[in-house]
């Protein structure tokens, strides 16, 4: 059925100046002249065939048939205005900076990222990389990614995922120089990353091969760097698990010996204080922590895994 209504500027007119007492309150409230808001009412009137408004000299002051109108006119606007803010705000993407490690977020974040954006298709995430300490970060973020455990002022910091180090190489270097045994790796060149200083030399005490004597040397000043001279057949790698599954898995990088296994630091998410009231914030560290579990292994926040 066709509704039968009046113009839109007219009731716009009429509410407001009805509320708030007279035409000129009404017309500060619209923005118009006092007198666009008088000839609105006038015609509304004139539609209805029926007065809004006693005049009286200068004042304006409702009749019974006004009154009844207003409540009508106000419970419909309240709820144009009430359904266009929820529409609204169901329909504005939320913006999330994460602050997050380089070789991490290559390895790690970015291929499961689309899983997320899927089940939050109103969350737009910005990711920025960096491995700097949190308090030498240019930038506000809402969710950062470090490894851990560390202090982080003004923050909440919980573990998510668990790491472990084991060597890893190209399969076309293991197939020329085989590595059956730790001892194998004397004839190899081991390739370290400054952001992650001693790492071979804790590996080869655990292995029992404190004083390995190897072919080479060569240092890399970011870890990713690293990864990707060993994927290129430049020596042999410390490659975290599981960070480096999918690599494994797809046979770019090959793991030559079981073990040891040696455990890292793990990954922690940390939220600013003043961030952790906001629901997107509680998606995205919700779905690290699912993320985190569904790699397998240890619970990370389990001092007994």
């Amino acid at each position: 059925m066709r509704r039968r209504l009046p113009p839109l500027s007219s009731l716009r007119a009429f509410e407001a100046a009805a509320r708030r007492g007279s035409f000129t309150a009404g017309a500060e409230e619209l923005l118009v002249t006092h007198g666009a808001v008088s000839r609105q009412i006038a015609a509304l009137e004139q539609w209805l065939s029926t007065p809004l408004f006693d005049r009286i000299g200068r004042r304006v002051r409702l009749t019974g048939a006004g009154r009844d109108y207003l409540e009508a006119m106000s419970r419909a606007f309240d709820g144009m205005a009430d359904a266009t803010r929820r529409l609204t705000e169901a329909s504005t993407v939320k913006s999330l900076t994460v602050n997050a490690l380089p070789t991490f977020s290559m390895r790690w974040l970015l291929p499961r990222l689309a899983g997320f954006q899927q089940r939050h298709p109103d969350v737009a995430l910005r990711l920025v990389t960096s491995d700097r300490p949190l308090d030498e970060v240019g930038e506000p973020f809402d969710v950062a990614i470090r490894r851990g455990p560390d202090i982080w002022p003004d923050c909440v910091a919980a573990p998510f995922l668990a790491e472990w180090e084991v060597p890893v190489m190209s399969p076309a270097l293991a197939d020329r120089l085989p590595v059956r045994r730790v001892a194998d790796l004397a004839a190899h060149t081991l390739l370290h990353a400054d952001t992650r200083p001693g790492a071979w030399r804790r590996w080869l005490i655990a292995a029992g091969e404190r004083d390995l004597v190897v072919a080479g040397q060569q240092r890399f000043d970011h870890f990713y760097l690293t990864l990707q001279a060993a994927a290129d057949g430049l020596g042999v790698a410390l490659g975290p698990l599981p960070i480096l599954a999918d690599e494994l898995a797809s046979g770019r990088l090959v793991a030559p010996l079981d073990g040891p296994r040696l455990e890292a630091r793990g990954y922690w998410r940390v939220t600013p204080n003043a961030r952790t009231s906001d629901p997107a914030v509680r998606d995205l560290c919700e779905w690290l922590d699912r993320e985190g579990r569904s790699a397998g292994g240890p619970d990370p926040s389990d001092p007994d895994a």
